[in-house]
């Protein structure tokens, strides 16, 4: 079953001389379970492609589903709904928030959404457990290295156990080593907690850590295949 399904998706920015079409008739589906990488040179509209995904931009045309819902037809309180139900966001930076240690950062929001954080906290252990930083849940952010914080800041995505996991270069920021232990964090994720996951990436090594890779050029979609099971070792 499709649990992302994108049809025709075209998004411009600006009008007259600075008018620019970033995607052009887009289609791709994803299914649930699946490990997707978004590729393509800078200004293909892979980011852009991943914020109308996730909702983060409501201009566009064509249609988006998620979880077979359009995406469009939805008021924004159901569209805020949905992120925080259904949705994680891992970011190229952190966004952690300084003065709070690694735990209040990965419970903030869930605290923020009101939602019963006994059982937010109940799987806080695991969570921590799952990322490598049971010894770090009273450190500060300063106190971690970047690969550290980018960790935190999938524990924050996944505690609220949301289908699917949007990542826009989660590595952009981090060095080899650390790139290598989060790509490998993504695909435990995938196959243990059957979380979807969509990254936007440049890197072919990150790529080879899925299932498929779905191509940008210009807008339009160039190619999408499955990865050879032995690219990644």
């Amino acid at each position: 079953m499709s649990i992302i399904e994108v049809k025709e998706v075209k998004k411009s920015f600006g009008k007259g001389e600075s008018y620019a079409e970033i995607l052009k008739g887009a289609s791709f589906s994803v299914e649930k379970g699946e490990f997707v990488s978004l590729m393509g040179a800078s200004g293909s509209g892979k980011s852009t492609m991943l914020y109308l995904i996730g909702g983060l931009d409501r201009e566009f045309e064509g249609e988006i589903k998620i979880n077979d819902e359009d995406i469009a037809k939805k008021k924004e309180k159901e569209l805020s709904k949905l992120r925080l139900d259904n949705i994680g966001f891992v970011f190229q930076f952190y966004n952690l928030v300084q003065n709070l240690t690694v735990e209040d950062n990965i419970m903030l929001p869930i605290k923020m959404s009101k939602k019963n954080t006994a059982d937010a906290k109940k799987r806080l252990d695991e969570i921590l457990e799952l990322t490598g930083l049971t010894e770090k849940r009273k450190s500060l952010p300063r106190q971690l290295s970047g690969g550290q914080q980018q960790r935190v800041a999938i524990a924050r995505a996944i505690l609220g156990e949301p289908e699917i996991l949007l990542a826009d270069e989660p590595t952009g920021n981090l060095d080899s080593s650390s790139t290598e232990e989060i790509m490998q964090l993504f695909r435990k994720i995938n196959k243990e907690k059957n979380i979807t996951i969509l990254q936007v990436t440049h890197s072919e090594h990150c790529a080879s850590f899925g299932d498929r890779v779905i191509e940008l050029e210009n807008g339009k979609i160039i190619r999408d295949n499955k990865v050879d099971s032995g690219t990644d070792e």
